[in-house]
């Protein structure tokens, strides 16, 4: 897998508005020593005003214990990883999600429990902030195992004539790991994330160590399917306990991807996890949410 970590490691590597690498680093002095590195990765990473916009950025971290003290904050992040926090640095703002080393791996790999992780870094993604070479390294070797395990979970789900085109694999691959979450995004947004950057995945798709099949195709997904929506809720529970502002930001975004009009009562506002239970029936009814 060497050339597909080298390629990864180029990806990691690409610069970013220096007021990213800015925020990632106070994100980082926030946890201490514990703080191992900072991913950014998302919509935001190709947008050039970031003025207004909600940045997406994974914390890495030596241990839990180590990140939060002798919190229940630590047990969270252990039991339903990763732990969601609201998090603002002059101007901008963002949510970051923390991960320790050991579970960056794990869902990385082919033991991941979901795909929640293994999709989001099989897209383009950036170091923004590390601790030393040891720790880039650790990096690059789990973000690298990414792609190459959801390539080969898909490939037995693609028809005859379809792997002649190198793109249809992550076709295929985002909207099957979409129909795994509780999705707001239109229907045709898989297909742009490819569309966007073709390039990237035309060269990931040459760099990958083969495509030989790691699964037995509609099983496999419907297993990552009920676990990757029921992992899904519970982390919106835990995140009602964590995340300042969460029901606010859930309602943005969904009345962003779904052209929903959502406007939440000051209950909901103080109690958003029973906000989340009233208002998923009328979401999945409604298509809004998948």
């Amino acid at each position: 897998m060497f050339e597909l970590r080298d390629l990864i490691a180029k990806e990691l590597a690409e610069p970013v508005d220096p007021r990213v690498a800015a925020f990632a680093e106070s994100i980082a002095a926030k946890h201490g020593d514990s703080s191992r590195a900072v991913l950014f990765y998302g919509s935001c990473l190709r947008e050039r005003e970031l003025d207004g916009l909600m940045l997406d950025f994974y914390l890495i971290v030596s241990d839990y214990r180590a990140a939060y003290g002798k919190s229940w904050l630590a047990a969270a992040n252990r039991l339903i990883p990763p732990n969601v926090f609201y998090f603002e640095h002059e101007d901008l703002r963002c949510k970051y999600a923390v991960l320790s080393e050991e579970d960056l791996a794990r869902y990385c790999s082919t033991e991941a429990p979901d795909l929640s992780v293994i999709a989001r870094f099989s897209q383009p993604l950036r170091l923004v902030w590390v601790a030393g070479h040891g720790a880039r390294l650790q990096v690059e070797s789990a973000v690298a195992s990414a792609p190459a395990v959801l390539a080969a979970i898909t490939m037995p789900m693609l028809g005859e004539g379809e792997t002649n085109d190198p793109l249809n694999v992550w076709r295929r691959a985002f909207e099957l790991t979409y129909g795994t979450e509780l999705r707001a995004e239109r229907k045709e947004r898989p297909g742009s994330i490819v569309e966007r950057d073709a390039s990237f995945y035309r060269t990931m798709t040459k760099a990958l160590p083969n495509l030989a099949t790691a699964s037995n195709g509609e099983p496999t997904w419907k297993r990552f399917r009920f676990r990757g929506k029921r992992a899904q809720i519970m982390r919106l529970a835990k995140a009602s306990f964590t995340f300042a502002g969460g029901a606010d930001y859930i309602a943005w975004k969904i009345n962003r991807h779904a052209g929903t009009d959502i406007k939440l009562k000051a209950w909901q506002r103080r109690w958003p996890l029973l906000a989340a239970i009233s208002l998923l029936p009328r979401l999945l009814r409604t298509g809004a949410v998948r």
